[in-house]
């Protein structure tokens, strides 16, 4: 990554304030804006899986688990996503809190086609990551260790919504609580808590992949998350990007903006999700919603 966590911090926010000031935007382009941003995350999460077979070549595999030789379903499908989407805009429209069990429905959508009644529940096995340099917990372990993710996102809040939720996502996939689909799983755990606090989805790009598990492995690893931390931010300000091109806003995060060391306000404090503006019911028409008050 060639920009730091902060610069990128500093830019995403002063493009999601240029954006926050032309609410409530026009129901035509949120309707628009919304199908391409899920065609997108839908698109980029299975082209991910797809091509986690290539990556034992390269020893970034966090997708790859096998359970006594056997691979693994990597395939999503897109349909199923589509609803997990939905879902997570639902649970942002309600004000709902994190909880294991909105972790336990995400994983039950975006595997809904294997049908046999295990994506409910934790793993029962032990599991190794091919590549990987940490082995996730013992089946033993995991309710303790799904508690305790949830405890530390409750204490959470001093980070930057970003920073907060590019480190859920990877303490969740150190975790790998489920047998199969935890990378599909995280990166909408990641979404969700992105949609939380106002910020569009980060869309993690098929060319992005080899990065992308590079920086996890770091933040399972060592604990260090920057990496992980700018690769989302990045792809937050992309998605930021497209709404501010299609609203035809002026867009004042480039390079020189991210250079100049304008302080721009960071959120503290506990956090509330406000109403959707741009539908009459309040329900979610795009994901992003307006900013926390």
């Amino acid at each position: 990554m060639s920009s730091q966590p902060a610069t990128l911090l500093k830019s995403i926010d002063a493009a999601k304030a240029t954006l926050d000031a032309a609410r409530p935007l026009p129901r035509q382009a949120v309707s628009s804006l919304h199908e391409k941003l899920a065609r997108e995350w839908g698109g980029h999460a299975s082209a991910i899986d797809r091509h986690a077979a290539t990556l034992r070549e390269t020893r970034i595999v966090l997708e790859r688990i096998t359970i006594d030789g056997k691979t693994l379903r990597e395939q999503v499908d897109a349909t199923h996503h589509r609803d997990a989407i939905r879902y997570a805009e639902d649970i942002v429209a309600k004000h709902e809190a994190l909880s294991e069990r909105q972790i336990r429905n995400l994983h039950r959508l975006v595997l809904n086609t294997i049908g046999d009644g295990e994506v409910r529940r934790y793993r029962q096995e032990n599991v190794e990551i091919a590549g990987a340099s940490t082995i996730p917990p013992g089946f033993l372990d995991l309710p303790a260790q799904m508690a305790a993710l949830i405890d530390w996102y409750r204490e959470a809040d001093a980070l930057h919504p970003i920073a907060r939720a590019a480190e859920l996502h990877a303490r969740f996939l150190k975790i790998h609580p489920f047998v199969d689909g935890n990378g599909r799983t995280a990166r909408l755990l990641l979404d969700l808590d992105l949609m939380k606090d106002g910020y569009p989805p980060a869309v993690i790009r098929d060319e992005d992949r080899l990065a992308y598990y590079e920086a996890l492995d770091c933040a399972c690893a060592s604990a260090d998350f920057a990496g992980i931390t700018c690769l989302v931010a990045e792809s937050v300000l992309r998605s930021l990007r497209v709404y501010l091109d299609a609203l035809g806003l002026r867009d004042a995060t480039g390079p020189a903006s991210a250079r100049s060391g304008a302080e721009v306000p960071v959120p503290a404090g506990k956090r509330v999700a406000a109403h959707f503006s741009n539908h009459p019911d309040g329900a979610p028409t795009c994901p992003l919603p307006r900013p926390p008050r």
